[in-house]
């Protein structure tokens, strides 16, 4: 997938553009991913290694003295090995190649617009399975949309539902059961929900210049350069007992002080004269089950597909996923790349599918 991805942004005005349109500039920067490891994760950063370059990947290992000969701005101090990706690899303006997709979309006679689902009419049918239990399957006749400056709601025919409502989607698939049932039928949740994640931005004039990477540190935290005059952004994941609350999007600016600054100033030790200039946060739709994302039809609602539950790797993955989605609606099975390990009912038969991460 992500591989597809980096071709997708690369050629992007070949996919996205417009006759007569302007050119799509998303500012791919493609500094590579930096991931450092300590000596308990290393064989695992190996392993990761090894899997990528079976499948085409541009990365290479670095040994500390390597690292720090490549990046002498780096305190080598407790890492044991590092992985850096040579190609294809970066970051890119997200809100650019948003508004390319539709753009395209608009070009070619799709209809769009702003509104709410706030539930589906669907109709449904009972059988029986080969042991004799009965089931019912269900089928989305209409999406029941609340528009914005209406009190009316619309009712909008459809032959399939794709529900990529991000961290709200099991909020729209409790719509049509999915999470309520007797058990062996819909009582599964879809295991998708709002994560709320910080990022700042901050300045450190005598810090990292261009060949700065985008560095994932042994202990979790992260930062890139953003744009040139000694800028980046970074931050860090929570754990489970750190999680914030989800019901504002207000930042924390004590956790940068007390959890994030100690760990960049000990990697990167001009990092102790940053200064913090803004931030933000926003929402990953977090899969509870094993953050990766859900992939395909739902084994009970024939007509409902799902592209959710990324848990931070969406804006990567979206060009493969949507090219996956739109060959199994179209034919029936994916053809460019099989994607079907993603499906919902791996979350039914308990199955998940774990990314061997080295943080």
């Amino acid at each position: 997938m992500s591989l597809f991805g980096a071709d997708f942004l690369r050629n992007v005005n070949d996919y996205l553009g417009i006759e007569n349109g302007d050119r799509i500039d998303i500012q791919f920067n493609p500094s590579g991913y930096l991931f450092l490891s300590s000596e308990k994760s290393a064989e695992i950063l190996e392993e990761n290694y090894r899997v990528q370059r079976e499948q085409g990947a541009k990365v290479a290992l670095l040994s500390p003295d390597q690292l720090k000969k490549k990046f002498p701005w780096i305190n080598i101090q407790d890492v044991a090995l590092a992985s850096y990706g040579l190609e294809n690899e970066g970051w890119f303006d997200p809100w650019t190649l948003l508004n390319a997709f539709r753009q395209k979309a608009l070009s070619m006679g799709v209809l769009h617009c702003h509104g709410e689902v706030v539930g589906f009419d669907y109709v449904t049918r009972e059988m029986l399975t080969a042991e004799g239990d009965s089931i019912n399957l269900k089928r989305i006749k209409q999406v029941i949309v609340q528009t914005q400056n209406s009190l009316e709601t619309q009712h909008v025919e459809c032959m399939a539902v794709v529900n990529t409502a991000g961290a709200w989607s099991s909020k729209v698939a409790e719509m049509v059961g999915i999470g309520h049932g007797n058990p062996g039928t819909y009582e599964v949740k879809l295991p998708v929900e709002p994560r709320k994640r910080y990022v700042y931005m901050f300045h450190c004039p005598n810090g990292p210049g261009l060949d700065c990477p985008l560095l994932i540190d042994s202990s979790g935290a992260y930062f890139r350069r953003e744009g040139l005059g000694g800028n980046y952004i970074g931050g860090m994941s929570p754990t489970e007992e750190e999680e914030p609350d989800t019901s504002n999007l207000d930042v924390d600016h004590n956790y940068f002080q007390e959890k994030v600054w100690p760990l960049l100033a000990h990697r990167v030790p001009v990092f102790e004269s940053l200064k913090v200039k803004s931030a933000w946060a926003g929402y990953y739709d977090y899969n509870t089950f094993d953050q990766n994302g859900i992939i395909g039809a739902h084994p009970l609602v024939q007509n409902l597909y799902f592209a959710c539950g990324f848990s931070g790797h969406g804006l990567q993955q979206a060009p493969a996923v949507g090219r996956g989605l739109a060959e199994l609606m179209h034919e029936g099975r994916f053809i460019t790349l099989n994607l079907s390990c993603f499906d919902f009912k791996r979350v039914i038969i308990q199955q998940p599918v774990l990314e061997r991460n080295i943080v």
